[in-house]
């Protein structure tokens, strides 16, 4: 291949070094996006690690700027992969990119310095890259939700095509003839593997931007449809999530039911305690609610001291059960906060779309009516609209 090696590899260096810095400045302002640290100190690494090899194109070369170069490349790489465990997990293993350098250096202090064998040395960074690459892919090949899926896969992909380039380097470097190999050979796997390897490198670098746009765009996502303070869906994901369902019940003839759950004197609360402890008060409810629903409903934030639950395939009677069972718990929950102590009790309205129809508006009307007759009748307790006739 007519392809210049010393072109590509400065190419390469220069690409791997902007992108080092373009994910560090990415990392200041990209909140609590995971693995962004590790991925820029690993372009970094493999940065240098090319422009210390950049130098042994020509000989005479230096075999510490070999040992250097290679052991910066392989480090960078094992920090690539622990940002993809970091990005996924929260987690990883801070020891791989050091035991990589390690293995890297001591191999090639023996293969260049102690023992020069350009053969053995190619073939054994050869397959130390092969596997990291290897692992590397391995970890973002995995199901998840789209459109982080095609980023995991694109990405995932590029390491693949680099960890097979290096294996099939490293074979060819085995068949060939003794003293017939070096950087600067005349031979068509040098070019190739360096052409391979730096559009894989360019695609790793756009394949981690599209990994970092679509948990950011997938945060942003959940922000705007999920409660502050609780965590939970708010009233316009609820909203959606509705709609979704009653069209559902309309083409199954499901029912579906809808729980309006209200904190008893929760002005009071504030008034007295401070609004920190209506907020813990809130949070509280939220906690023991999430742990009585069933896996398939859904509980949101309706707005102040009110709360929905949409639960499919139920009735009223079936909500009821549930509801109840979530009253006596909270009103049995001591709450504590700075010192204060208290309890608390919550007032339940339940209708279902078999008695108030498949709008949406007309289910939350007929639960807060019965809600509002809860709290009438005493409070603290659960009432079916069903159950009373309302003018």
């Amino acid at each position: 291949m007519n392809l210049d090696l010393r072109t590509m590899m400065v190419m390469i260096s220069a690409l791997s070094l902007l992108f080092s810095g373009l994910l560090a400045l990415v990392g200041l302002h990209a909140g609590d996006i995971r693995g962004v640290r590790q991925w820029a100190i690993g372009s970094l690494c493999i940065g240098l690690g090319l422009a210390f090899s950049y130098t042994q194109l020509e000989p005479p070369g230096n075999p510490w700027a070999l040992v250097l170069g290679a052991s910066l490349a392989l480090t960078g790489t094992g920090f690539q992969f622990n940002g993809i465990e970091v990005f996924k997990t929260g987690r990883c293993n801070r020891y791989i990119p050091w035991l990589l350098a390690g293995l890297a250096f001591y191999q090639n202090i023996w293969f260049t310095v102690l023992h020069p064998n350009i053969h053995a040395r190619v073939i054994a960074n050869s397959m130390l890259f092969f596997l990291i690459n290897a692992a590397s892919a391995r970890a973002l090949f995995i199901r998840i939700e789209q459109p982080l899926r095609t980023a995991y896969w694109f990405t995932g992909s590029s390491f693949a095509i680099v960890a097979v380039m290096f294996l099939i380097r490293a074979i060819v470097v085995y068949l060939l003839p003794a003293d017939t190999y070096g950087l600067y050979s005349q031979i068509p796997l040098n070019p190739a593997s360096f052409f391979v390897g730096g559009m894989s490198q360019m695609s790793i670098a756009f394949g981690f931007v599209l990994m970092l746009n679509y948990r950011l765009a997938a945060d942003h996502q959940k922000l705007a449809s999920t409660d502050a303070l609780t965590g939970v869906m708010n009233r316009r994901s609820l909203e959606q999530e509705a709609a979704r369902l009653l069209a559902r019940c309309s083409r199954n003839g499901e029912t579906l039911a809808v729980m309006m759950i209200d904190v008893d004197h929760f002005k009071s609360i504030n008034d007295r305690y401070g609004h920190w402890v209506g907020d813990e008060v809130l949070k509280q409810l939220t906690a023991l609610a999430e742990k009585s629903i069933r896996g398939g409903d859904y509980l949101a934030r309706y707005g102040g001291e009110e709360f929905c639950i949409l639960l499919p395939a139920s009735a009223e009677k079936d909500a009821w059960l549930l509801a109840d069972r979530l009253r006596q718990v909270f009103a049995g929950t001591v709450i504590e906060c700075g010192g204060e102590v208290l309890r608390s009790t919550i007032s339940i309205g339940i209708a279902d779309s078999a008695h108030a129809g498949l709008a949406f508006t007309s289910l939350i009307v007929a639960a807060d009516k019965a809600m509002y007759r809860a709290k009438q009748d005493g409070r603290n307790r659960v009432i079916m609209h069903s159950s009373h006739a309302y003018g």
